[in-house]
């Protein structure tokens, strides 16, 4: 190929070399042999100087640059192995860098793409799967109910009350949906008040006891907490919250207890929910809060639920501008937590005590 780097070092080494002679012909009595010398030199110093810009500044560059552009072409990101240079000197390496952030970029939409997909997929069959299990159950009992069996008294009774509990949990999976699209889509506000988290604790409890002592655990504040510690968030939905851990709790512990705590730090209050139950594996606790997540889904079966209560705790604190944790050990239990804001009265109390504490 002619316009490639040694093509145009001899072009341009050729036209210097005869440039050059031509004005020494213009000086008087310069020889022919002089004329020669300087011509080859002038030849050869412009062609090695031409070739080595070009070909390595040049020419090198532009293909490294061809190479990156065909493999995003062919969707070939291989060649992602770190991060490039940021800062450079030669501008056709400065376009070298660009179009491989560009390609880094273009790999990571194309990955949550994926696992965007994934999900999907994985969200419909969930859903499916969690829709048809009440509807069947309960088109089944209506079924046989029409085919005969509505004239015998015990067993229409029988038969309706099934069928009104698969309705019932239909309704609970599609209100728990809407509860959780209303969060996502933030169209569910957030109703800021004070309100005491002990007492709301305590009515958690009161609620949930009979379903715990019915599997002979105990379900308890963690220790006596004679003041009121008051916060400064959504009480429905903090309920909500801390139900919902109390009652997953409850489904996954065999025996043992499960006790509230509260501790205060600086201007929030730690909420924390510890059972003794059969824990979670460690490489499935990141997965927990997903929709429909179960962790070991034949056991999540029996125990009942719509698969949506982790996933719901989650946007609900995400909503208050704060995070659940979770630490937990298999058949040793696990500790659900998040913090909530004091009130000003509470941050007040507190900062108080402190000072007095120092004056003494």
């Amino acid at each position: 190929m002619l316009f490639n780097s040694r093509g145009v070092a001899l072009i341009l080494a050729a036209v210097v070399a005869i440039v050059t002679t031509a004005f020494l012909t213009l000086v008087p009595d310069v020889s022919s042999q002089a004329l020669l010398v300087t011509g080859l030199l002038s030849f050869a110093a412009t062609y090695l100087l031409v070739f080595i810009v070009f070909e390595f500044l040049v020419i090198r560059e532009i293909g490294e640059i061809y190479k990156l552009l065909n493999k995003i072409r062919k969707k070939d990101f291989s060649f992602i192995d770190g991060e490039k240079e940021t800062t450079v000197s030669n501008p056709l390496k400065e376009i070298n860098r660009e179009i491989y952030n560009y390609a880094v970029n273009r790999n990571k939409e194309i990955e949550d793409l994926k696992k965007l997909e994934a999900f999907r997929r994985e969200f419909l069959a969930d859903i499916s799967h969690e829709l048809k299990t009440p509807v069947f159950a309960a088109q089944g009992f209506v079924h046989t109910l029409l085919d005969g069996a509505v004239e015998d008294k015990k067993v229409r009774g029988k038969f309706l009350k099934r069928a009104a509990k698969s309705l019932d949990k239909l309704d609970y999976l599609i209100q728990d949906l809407l509860t959780l699209s209303q969060l996502e889509t933030g169209e569910s506000k957030m109703h800021l008040e004070h309100f005491d988290i002990v007492a709301l604790a305590n009515e958690v409890i009161d609620q949930m006891e009979n379903k715990a002592e019915k599997k002979g655990l105990i379900l308890k504040l963690d220790q006596p907490y004679d003041e009121p510690i008051s916060v400064y968030a959504d009480s429905d939905r903090i309920y909500r919250v801390i139900t919902n851990l109390v009652s997953n709790s409850i489904k996954y512990t065999d025996e043992g207890l499960i006790d509230l705590g509260f501790t205060l730090s600086g201007q929030n209050v730690k909420i924390q929910i510890k059972d003794t139950g059969v824990g979670i594996p460690p490489d499935q606790l990141n997965r927990i809060f997903e929709r429909f997540f179960r962790v070991e889904k034949s056991r999540s079966k029996e125990k009942g639920g719509t698969g949506l209560g982790l996933a719901i705790v989650k946007h609900i604190l995400e909503a208050h501008n704060t995070n659940i944790s979770v630490t937990s050990s298999v058949n040793e239990g696990s500790v659900f937590s998040f913090k909530l804001p004091l009130s000003n009265q509470e941050i007040d109390q507190e900062q108080e005590v402190e000072l007095f504490e120092e004056e003494i």
